[in-house]
């Protein structure tokens, strides 16, 4: 499942809170404020794509995320690196790090991460 740009907006909204009201999701987005109306549109969307629900209390709506962040962007940089990098996480790997700029204790601390993932693996 693919989310648009702006319900990406809206789902780190509500992961960040949880469970939100609309109200909270508005004081919440970025200016210039998209209208109420868009907002209701893009989390019904949302619940069709089964990434949100909600609990009603009387008339207002609390949105709750069934998706979890993680996963999600998971899913995604898989996605990449088997479109753009023939399924190698390896290929992935030397790119990111010739491409993104990485100061030498960033890539000391990648080290690392490496270096315990090695060690967790054997």
């Amino acid at each position: 499942m693919k989310l648009s740009k702006a319900e990406e907006q809206l789902m780190e909204i509500i992961w960040k809170y949880e469970k939100v009201f609309l109200k909270d999701i508005m004081e919440n987005c970025p200016h210039p404020k998209p209208a109420t109306t868009t907002i209701a549109t893009l989390l019904k969307r949302m619940q069709n794509k089964g990434v949100v629900a909600y609990n009603l209390f009387g008339n207002s709506r609390q949105y709750y995320s069934l998706i979890n962040k993680d996963d999600y962007f998971t899913k995604h940089v898989n996605q990449i690196v088997k479109d753009f990098f023939d399924n190698s996480a390896l290929q992935f790997a030397s790119f990111f790090t010739k491409t993104s700029n990485l100061s030498a204790k960033e890539l000391e601390d990648l080290k690392k991460i490496i270096e315990c993932e090695i060690k967790r693996k054997k």
